[in-house]
């Protein structure tokens, strides 16, 4: 099954020891209900970093682009809850992505994912695209590998929100989002140092300075799933 609609909101940062605990509880018992309570958002998931280190990974899939600058989204990104204030200022090092869904093959939904933070090289985005069209549909039919999706990063016309000013107004975002899903970790692996290699990339049509990183499913929930929450 493809991604959950058109659009989707992909997320890096890093969550210090002593604060994960409290972040894991907060994250799964109140920021996802909430999230997921706005019109729009489809599915929620959280990835923790495969090597055991600071890293998260959330990826929000939503109906279309138009939901990221939506009443309903706006409101709760500026009326935080104490919660959320507390521990806004403990996601270090945020990238936020606010995507438009280019690709999409395969799962969404595994136990591990390869997710690669690309741009294309200028004037190479249709045949990047091209490219990588071609290897979703190749991949995700692999051995150990389940989906592979791609997003392009699009900011919507809104103004700085108040959790953005908790974090310090410092969130970068990745251009393009390249998400491999699979249940077996060693298969990613493979496809990271293989056909999604650097050189590789860069053979296709991708600028240099990509990133990746390969992430372990921590939680995942869709809107019913959560509906009878008590904020």
């Amino acid at each position: 099954m493809a991604l959950l609609g058109k659009a989707a909101l992909a997320m890096w940062w890093d969550m210090a020891a002593p604060a994960r605990e409290d972040f894991e509880h907060w994250h799964a018992h109140e920021h996802f209900p909430e999230r997921l309570g706005i019109p729009g958002f489809r599915r929620a998931s959280r990835w923790r970093s495969a090597d055991g280190g600071a890293g998260v990974f959330v990826l929000y899939e939503l109906e279309d682009h138009g939901v990221l600058s939506s009443a309903a989204y706006l409101a709760r990104l500026n009326a935080p809850t104490a919660w959320s204030t507390r521990l806004m200022p403990e996601h270090r090092e945020m990238v936020r992505s606010q995507c438009r869904v280019l690709e999409s093959r395969g799962g969404s939904m595994a136990g591990h994912a390869l997710a690669v933070r690309l741009s294309p090289a200028p004037g190479h985005e249709d045949r990047l695209r091209s490219a990588l069209r071609g290897l979703a549909a190749e991949a995700c039919v692999q051995p150990g590998l389940a989906g592979l999706h791609l997003l392009r990063h699009e900011t919507p016309d809104i103004a700085q929100t108040a959790e953005q000013k908790l974090r310090g107004l410092n969130d970068r975002y990745a251009d393009w989002v390249l998400l491999a899903c699979g249940y077996d970790a060693v298969a990613l692996a493979a496809l990271s140092d293989g056909p999604l290699a650097d050189a590789r990339l860069t053979a296709l049509g991708a600028a240099p300075g990509t990133q990746r990183n390969l992430y372990q499913l921590a939680y995942s929930a869709l809107p019913g799933d959560v509906a009878d929450a008590v904020l």
